[in-house]
C-alpha cells in the first residue's frame, strides 16, 4: 500500500514538475468565492471590499502559479478557496509577493506519518501538514481535515495550512530558522529573537497561551505565534502586546485587531 502511495506522490510531483514552467488555469471559478470566503475565513471578512477584492486577485494569482491537488481524494471549490486563502493571508501585506519556493500542494485526506503514509493504522501517523525537502522540496502536503479545522475552529488560534505557508515564508532565505530576513528590517533582529527567547521560556514554563508547539524550537515558535496572530488578533494584542506588535511589523499588517 505504501508504494502505491507513494509513487501517486511521486507522479504528482512529477506533474507539478511539468507544469511550474507553464501559465495554469485555475481549476475552479470565482463565482462563489466571496461567499465562501465570507462564511469561513475570518481575516477575509475583516477587510473592506476593496481589499477582498485585490485578495480574491492575489488567491486567483496564487492559484495560477502554484499546483494544488488531491491524493485519493476529490477536491472542491472550499478546498482549493482554503488553500489559497492560507497562502495570500501571512504576504497579504506585499503586493508583488510570490511563493517562487512552491510548486505544488498535494492534499491528503488525513493525518499522515513521516513516511507520507495515511492508509495505514499508525501511532505515528500524526502530521497535519508539512513542507517537503529532498526529493520533494518546493512541494507541501496538507490534510484536507486539518485544513478545514483549521479556518472552521475560531478560537483555538490554530491553523494547519498559514503555519505551513509561513514556513515558506521563513524559508525564502534559504533556511528555516524562525527569522524571516525577508519580512524583517535589520534592526528588529535582535529584539526579535530576544522575544523569541523570552516567549519560548514562558511555554516551556507552562506561563504561556502560546501552543506548546511553539516551544519546539524557533522555526516553530514563528509559525505557531502567526498562526495566532491571524486567528485571534485581538487576544495576542490584549495579552501579548509586544509579540503582537512585531508580528503586526512582520507581516506589514497594521490596526488588524482592531
Amino acid at each position: 500500500m505504501f508504494s502505491t502511495l507513494l509513487f501517486l506522490t511521486l507522479v504528482a510531483f512529477a506533474v507539478f514538475a511539468f507544469t511550474r514552467t507553464k501559465k495554469k488555469k485555475s481549476p475552479i471559478s470565482q463565482s462563489h468565492w466571496h461567499a465562501l470566503l465570507l462564511k469561513h475565513v475570518a481575516f477575509y471578512s475583516r477587510l473592506d471590499t476593496e481589499n477582498q477584492l485585490l485578495f480574491r486577485k492575489r488567491m486567483q494569482l496564487f492559484l495560477d502559479e502554484v499546483y494544488v491537488e488531491g491524493v485519493k481524494i476529490k477536491l472542491d471549490a472550499l478546498d482549493y478557496v482554503l488553500v489559497a486563502a492560507s497562502a495570500v493571508i501571512p504576504v497579504f501585506g506585499f503586493k508583488d509577493w510570490h511563493y517562487n519556493n512552491l510548486s505544488g500542494v498535494l492534499i491528503y485526506p488525513d493525518v499522515f506519518n513521516e513516511d507520507l503514509q495515511f492508509e495505514t493504522v499508525s501511532k505515528n501517523r500524526r502530521i497535519l501538514g508539512m513542507v517537503g525537502t529532498g526529493q520533494f522540496e518546493g512541494q507541501m502536503i496538507l490534510s484536507k481535515t486539518a485544513l478545514r479545522q483549521g479556518f472552521s475552529n475560531k478560537t483555538d488560534k490554530h491553523n494547519t495550512a498559514i503555519h505551513e505557508f509561513v514556513h515558506l515564508i521563513d524559508k525564502t532565505d534559504g533556511v528555516t530558522d524562525g527569522l524571516p530576513e525577508r519580512l524583517l528590517q535589520h534592526s528588529y533582529t535582535l529584539p526579535w529573537l530576544n522575544l523569541m527567547h523570552e516567549e519560548m521560556e514562558a511555554i516551556h514554563k507552562n506561563k504561556s497561551d502560546l501552543r506548546a508547539y511553539g516551544g519546539t524550537n524557533k522555526q516553530e515558535f514563528f509559525a505557531v505565534a502567526s498562526e495566532y496572530f491571524f486567528e485571534r488578533p485581538k487576544l495576542l494584542k490584549r495579552k501579548h502586546p509586544e509579540l503582537y506588535k512585531m508580528l503586526e511589523d512582520c507581516f506589514q499588517t497594521k490596526n488588524y485587531a482592531k
